[in-house]
């Protein structure tokens, strides 16, 4: 029988732990096919591994990993991905905004021949400033990553076993999923599901997050902003030149006859500037070049269960 793994990054809310497990049991029952649940405690407040301990006693298709510190949602992504052994695999979120009802929806839109569907959030149940900004977020991250983000899509989706196998296989040490989705390719179709209010706290991801993660996955995925301050610099040089131009003109006209401390100050401070900025953004990716080349764990597993070898 066909076996889909369902993966779920937890961080807090771990009341909605029971409450989406009973919801995933009942949906696959409608499905006729079996199921793996596969928690990933990414260590955030509360004690969510003692209910996946409960759960996974109680039925043995569901499992958990424990992580040994917070390393971040796509990070615990990948530690499950890492684990599922299912031929179609479910990425969604612990809080109860991704309905497991809509599932079966995912899965039915795979029999057209797709190999990832994704879950599009069309009318979204979060607040004004946290929807805005999500917007703004992937506006900046396409543009500068060159690829095609949607800010109605996020993790929730079904994946085919291959999808994942790509996916896991890249080496990149910032892991960001959507973008990795959309890097790897493989034919995808989008569809329309309900987004329900968050069951039980409120969302990790503020403004400096936020800001965090998009130049993290800006420097992993794209060397944009390098070509951009060469463009940048082109045009310095080719203003200075055309102002450089209009000075002699007006000196050799009589216009100008004594020159002026201020416009000298301001250019030094100005080239100045530009030449910190550049090398800042150098200086970045000279970081997470050096961050590479260590080649640390992205994650670290603490404890699982549920999977034979505990």
């Amino acid at each position: 029988m066909l076996l889909i793994s369902v993966v779920v990054p937890v961080y807090g809310c771990d009341a909605c732990l029971p409450e989406l497990y009973e919801r995933v049991k009942a949906t696959f029952q409608k499905l006729a096919c079996e199921f793996e649940l596969i928690f990933v405690d990414d260590c955030g407040p509360g004690n969510p591994y003692s209910t996946i301990k409960m759960l996974a006693e109680k039925d043995i298709r569901v499992k958990g990993i424990r992580l040994s510190r917070n390393f971040g949602q796509h990070y615990a992504i990948h530690a499950g991905l890492s684990k599922a052994s299912g031929e179609w695999v479910v990425v969604m979120d612990c809080d109860l905004q991704d309905q497991p009802e809509e599932i079966i929806k995912l899965y039915e839109e795979t029999k057209n021949g797709y190999d990832l569907v994704l879950a599009k959030r069309t009318v979204r149940k979060d607040n004004f400033i946290k929807t805005k900004l999500s917007v703004l977020f992937y506006m900046v991250l396409g543009y500068l990553t060159e690829t095609k983000q949607d800010s109605t899509v996020a993790n929730f989706g079904i994946y085919h076993k291959k999808v994942i196998i790509a996916i896991l296989s890249m080496g990149d040490s910032i892991r960001f999923f959507p973008a990795m989705v959309s890097w790897v390719g493989f034919s995808s179709a989008s569809i329309v599901i309900e987004h329900a209010e968050r069951a039980e706290g409120k969302t990790s991801y503020n403004f400096k997050k936020l800001l965090k993660l998009g130049l993290d996955i800006i420097l992993s995925f794209s060397d944009k902003p390098l070509r951009l301050t060469i463009k940048l610099g082109l045009l310095i040089s080719c203003i200075s030149f055309l102002g450089g131009m209009v000075a002699i003109i007006r000196y050799f006209l009589g216009y100008i006859t004594i020159q002026g401390y201020a416009s000298l100050i301001f250019s030094l401070w100005f080239f100045s500037g530009i030449i910190i900025f550049v090398l800042g953004i150098v200086g970045l990716y000279l970081g997470k070049t050096f961050d590479r080349v260590k080649e640390r764990p992205v994650f670290i597993v603490n404890n699982t269960i549920g999977f034979g070898n505990d």
